[in-house]
């Protein structure tokens, strides 16, 4: 699926990066004419290791789709590179949590009743495991603040596909939170505006006949709370 960055003529007000997960966000920004360059690049397990560089010419994607995409949104907005921005970045970089919660990755540590040692979801090793797998994303978010750039990270819609642990997901989710906290990145989290009881997403925010994205609805949201921030 293709989703257009925008056109309008007005200054944008923000550059979006992102896997599929930005989809929602730049349909909604443009369905309402919120002026923004960006939009997705490439899928979610794309872009937690081993996915750019920083060269002499500033950051560089390694796949060569999605170098062109980001190229040509810098163009857009009249730069040559991320620190010659003049706007917030938004992304979702690392934020696919249904990939690093992949059941059978996690076997070998449950215990013979199939359940996790108490507290290992909440310990160190766990912590070091799931920020191993994150550790490029984080290291974007790091170069870009470093950058002297304003950051934001939007969480992604609580919804567990078949492949995935519902508790891993959770887990994993709040030690990446954490992460980008500790580094300066502003989270956009509507948990408790589009979850139920359980804490998985509301049929009214999710995309229908899929198990992981969220839908115009909740991109609405999410262009809502840009706003609010001064975006």
């Amino acid at each position: 699926m293709t989703t257009p960055s925008s056109t309008a003529t007005a200054p944008a007000r923000f550059l979006l990066l992102g896997d599929s997960h930005a989809g929602p966000v730049a349909r909604a920004a443009t369905a309402a004419g919120v002026p923004f360059v960006g939009g997705p690049i490439g899928s979610g397990r794309d872009f937690n290791v081993g996915f750019f560089d920083v060269r002499d010419e500033g950051l560089v994607f390694r796949d060569a789709a999605a170098q062109e995409r980001h190229r040509g949104f810098l163009g857009e907005l009249g730069v040559a590179d991320l620190g010659q921005l003049t706007v917030p970045l938004v992304s979702t970089f690392g934020l696919s949590a249904h990939f690093f919660a992949t059941t059978q990755n996690w076997a070998i540590y449950r215990a013979g009743d199939g359940a996790f040692p108490a507290g290992f979801l909440a310990g160190g090793l766990f912590d070091g495991i799931v920020r191993a797998m994150a550790r490029d994303a984080l290291a974007f978010y790091r170069h870009a603040l470093d950058l002297g750039l304003r950051v934001l990270a939007v969480l992604p819609p609580q919804r567990v596909p078949g492949m995935s642990d519902p508790q891993v997901f959770m887990a994993a989710q709040e030690t990446i939170r954490r992460a980008l906290v500790a580094l300066g990145v502003e989270i956009v989290d509507l948990r408790v505006r589009v979850t139920d009881g359980t804490g998985r997403q509301r049929a009214a925010f999710c995309e229908p006949d899929d198990p992981i994205h969220g839908n115009l609805a909740f991109g609405r949201l999410i262009v809502a709370d840009l706003l609010a921030r001064g975006l």
